[in-house]
């Protein structure tokens, strides 16, 4: 559920009309449900709540707005950050540092030493590598960094290529027939508190069965070290649950995956963390764009809007698929081809689609743009940074600035020797 509905033919977010935020905003523009944000982020709380412990870390790479990090601080959310930059704009959100875990896997030694002069709560180490540097640095620092070990389970989460991330030619964690190893030098290491074990098959996932054999193969791991007199009491389960994008599309909800983690993991004594990201804020955002045009084609005519590849990088990325509606619909509906202004023929986010029947002037929106939407955006083209605003009933508020291209082109300087 989300709070994007037609009211009086219009589409509106909560009680605010799309139109208008567009006519005081320009396009294109992120709009973001307050509602919709906090309603995920229960829904997905109480679906764990026959767990006896539980700590659920947003993945702050799915939307690292500063305003939605400090709605989920508020709602008791930790973070899960890939760099120190994420890390501060956890902090800076007001997530505690003992609830930000610090995964990735190129983390350099500046950052390892930034993290663990912060205190963070857990960093997922990626290799034994890793681990060693780590020891050394929180060492030298007269200070112990709590570890996580992240195995690769070499299960295939049945997901796009581009963000499958548990098979074994992926580039994360360390495999699984050596895990045990690794864990228990590590533990041995000053300056390392290795303490739980974890794991991420992929995003948009949208079959349990991988995740559950990922978390069944996990437990044994689990058994295993203790077995070895290791301690482990964390599991880290990872995230990717994925959401609808396309209209009546059915997927697992966070009540299917919860019943799923407490068959496999309910008795496992150990507090179980999970990083989801886009299940939270995917459908609570929309992408606003204005119809610069339509032009004649060889077959279907060509919708071009103002948004861009640059704006919304799924679809060129992951030939992935928003829906496209009008603001204002006429009840009519067109086939046409839907792209941007980028002079790239990857500046494409619909072929051949039947959409609601718009002209020139006209909104629309790409609907499911919370998440890995703004985050990726960039000024190819020299164009401007997208600007995003939170609704809050009938309120509504900028929450980052549109970037315009003077901005970014004062930040750039030509030397001396060039003149």
């Amino acid at each position: 559920m989300d709070h994007f509905e037609l009211k009086d033919g219009a589409l509106h977010a909560e009680d605010v009309a799309l139109s208008a935020i567009a006519r005081a905003v320009g396009t294109p523009v992120y709009v973001y449900s307050r509602a919709t944000l906090t309603r995920h982020a229960r829904v997905f709380r109480d679906a764990l709540s026959a767990l006896p412990r539980v700590h659920i870390a947003f993945a702050v790479k799915s939307n690292p707005n500063l305003a939605v990090l400090r709605l989920l601080a508020k709602e008791g959310y930790g973070a899960d950050v890939v760099s120190e930059g994420e890390m501060n704009r956890a902090l800076a959100a007001g997530i505690p540092a003992q609830d930000v875990v610090f995964s990735g896997v190129g983390k350099t030694r500046a950052e390892l030493a930034a993290a663990v002069k912060v205190g963070i709560g857990q960093f997922n180490l990626e290799s034994e590598e890793e681990g060693v540097e780590l020891a050394e640095v929180a060492a030298g620092l007269g200070k112990t960094a709590t570890c996580a070990l992240r195995v690769n389970p070499d299960v295939d989460a049945k997901t796009h290529a581009k963000i499958s991330t548990g098979k074994s030619e992926n580039k994360f964690g360390v495999p699984y027939d050596m895990a045990a190893g690794i864990y228990a030098r590590l533990s041995a290491l000053p300056g390392l508190d290795m303490r739980g074990l974890a794991v991420h098959i992929g995003s948009q996932i949208g079959d349990l069965e991988p995740s559950r054999q990922a978390f069944t193969k996990m437990g044994q791991l689990m058994q295993d070290l203790r077995g070895q007199g290791l301690k482990v009491t964390h599991m880290d389960l990872g995230g990717g649950l994925g959401v609808p994008y396309k209209a009546g599309e059915q997927l697992p909800t966070p009540s299917d995956y919860g019943a799923m983690v407490a068959a496999v993991a309910g008795d496992w004594d150990a507090t179980l963390m999970f990083e989801p990201g886009r299940v939270i804020t995917g459908n609570a955002g929309v992408l606003v764009t204005e119809v610069v045009r339509v032009k004649q084609g060889a077959g279907n005519p060509w919708v071009v809007v103002d948004a861009a590849m640059n704006d919304l990088a799924r679809p060129a990325l992951y030939d992935a698929w928003h829906d496209f509606l009008a603001v204002e619909p006429s009840g009519e509906t067109m086939t046409a081809n839907i792209v941007g202004p980028i002079c790239e023929s990857s500046d494409t986010f619909a072929m051949a689609r039947r959409i609601d029947a718009v002209k020139a002037g006209d909104l629309a929106v790409f609907r499911t743009a919370g998440a890995y939407g703004a985050t990726m955006a960039n000024t190819y083209n020299s164009r401007a940074l997208v600007p995003e605003v939170m609704v809050d009933g009938g309120r509504w508020a900028l929450v980052a600035n549109r970037i315009d291209p003077a901005t970014i082109l004062a930040a750039e300087q030509v030397p001396d020797w060039l003149d």
